[in-house]
């Protein structure tokens, strides 16, 4: 059987006690060396057989899956944050299914989430914004042409970017032209929760700058929105005194 396992965004202490469990009990682990942190393979059992998925094809990870079929031994896919993020999971479970192959998923701490701790940041604030947008500017990987990053940032939503770090000012153009004001704070976050982790607090007009300036070019979130301001949002209803809910009742 094979086990896809959300691997969380970095430290290696934000893995789930069941993807902790399955990778301590598997007899191969494929893991996504790109992005992955290694520390999580201290976890392997001796014996284990361990491959880096960033050296390897799709075919290459099947065969490899097949082998430890064959020997009777579960697979540990790890990959990085959540799978459900550009995790190219999809593929690998369907082909998985053509072949017979039973497979499982265990969710991960997606880095958009790790990011936002890093700032103390919460994308849904009332008032403000209500919706988070999770996209990637066109590159090698093109995206429909419904979803070029203009046309999302219409919407000025909180939105976070993967997998642009490195067209920094590509996204600053987009997202201006999409309509977020110059002065709408951004920020850039730099391998969140790994001990090199690196936050830069910027605007949309100088986030290409700020960027350049600090050195990031890949494995980077960009979060756009005015959820990163200071104040500016209202209470949430949850706790108002004055709002009634199934659990307590509301008083003037």
């Amino acid at each position: 059987m094979v086990h896809f396992v959300g691997a969380g965004p970095g430290a290696p202490d934000l893995l789930t006690l069941r993807g902790a469990a399955l990778l301590e009990q598997a007899g191969c682990i494929i893991y996504a060396g790109s992005l992955v942190n290694p520390a999580l393979l201290a976890r392997a059992k001796d014996g284990c057989a361990i491959y880096n998925s960033a050296e390897m094809t799709l075919e290459q990870v099947l065969e490899a899956v097949q082998k430890a079929e064959a020997a009777g031994v579960d697979t540990v896919r790890l990959h990085t944050g959540d799978p459900c993020v550009y995790g190219a999971v999809k593929e690998q479970m369907d082909a998985l299914d053509a072949l017979g192959i039973l497979w499982d998923d265990t969710p991960g701490v997606s880095s958009f989430c790790g990011a936002a701790a890093a700032l103390g940041a919460e994308y849904t604030l009332p008032g403000v914004s209500q919706s988070v947008i999770i996209t990637r500017l066109a590159g090698r990987t093109p995206v429909p042409q419904r979803e070029r990053l203009a046309a999302l940032a219409a919407h000025r939503a909180s939105m976070v970017i993967f997998l642009s770090a490195g067209m920094l000012e590509q996204v600053q153009a987009q997202l201006l032209a999409g309509g977020y004001p110059p002065e709408t704070p951004a920020a850039l976050v730099y391998k969140a929760t790994w001990p090199e982790e690196k936050l830069v607090r910027c605007t949309v007009a100088d986030l290409a700058a700020r960027g350049a300036a600090a050195g990031i070019r890949k494995t980077a979130l960009v979060l756009v929105g005015d959820f990163l301001g200071r104040g500016g949002y209202e209470r949430s209803k949850l706790y108002d005194p004055a709002f009634t809910t199934g659990y307590r009742e509301g008083r003037a």
